[in-house]
């Protein structure tokens, strides 16, 4: 497990609690991908992954230690101050973090709160929505294939299809099924991804809107 370097026991003791977090960047926008498309969300995106994914667009969101350490309770300060009561919380790796405060804290606001995490750690916190998107590299853990609300499977090539079926036999049966093709290889890619859905219409398409809007 990849976690921030601190300066003291103290600091130990806070992240632990997950009254500290390694924050790369915060921020009021539209969501982009899966089932909440189009609605404005405050992004809370947590530094620190260890999965590894090849084609992941942000690997500068790896190294937990090139983002400072922030009190959970500032960042919740700072999602109050947009009209959206609705909080996404990404990364990296959000789950590699308890994520029990952060939530609390967002419910004591009224605030909804939606996770979009790979499920590679234990699941922590009280979520509204769970965005479930598994990768070859590390594999869920725990009931979180039982409890998401949204698989989201991110397709580079004809292979991870099937891939995507294994873990669309995990979920519940009221968990909402996505096929998103990776960014760099749509133009292969959707087509194949169309036919599929076509072919199996309990899959839906995940677009990375946002990306088409040029928005973060």
């Amino acid at each position: 497990m990849i976690r921030p370097k601190t300066n003291s026991k103290k600091q130990d003791l806070l992240l632990g609690e997950g009254k500290l977090l390694p924050v790369m960047e915060q921020f009021y926008t539209i969501q982009g991908e899966g089932f909440h498309t189009g609605k404005a969300a405050y992004f809370i995106r947590v530094g620190g992954c260890d999965v590894g994914c090849r084609w992941c667009d942000i690997k500068e969101s790896w190294n937990p230690d090139l983002h400072p350490l922030t009190e959970t309770s500032t960042v919740v300060e700072n999602a109050t101050g947009y009209p959206s009561k609705a909080v996404v919380v990404t990364g990296g790796e959000p789950l590699l973090y308890n994520m029990d405060f952060l939530c609390n804290q967002l419910k004591i606001k009224n605030i909804e709160t939606y996770l979009e995490t790979s499920g590679a750690y234990p699941l922590s916190g009280n979520w509204d929505w769970i965005c479930l998107s598994p990768k070859k590299n590390s594999s869920p853990v725990g009931d979180i294939t039982r409890v998401a609300n949204e698989l989201k499977v991110i397709i580079f090539n004809d292979s991870d299809l099937a891939w995507a079926e294994k873990y669309a036999a995990m979920v519940g049966e009221n968990c909402i099924l996505y096929l998103q093709s990776e960014w760099s290889r749509a133009k292969f890619m959707m087509p194949v991804i169309v036919e599929y859905v076509k072919a199996n219409p309990r899959w839906k398409i995940s677009l990375q809107s946002h990306k088409y809007m040029k928005i973060p």
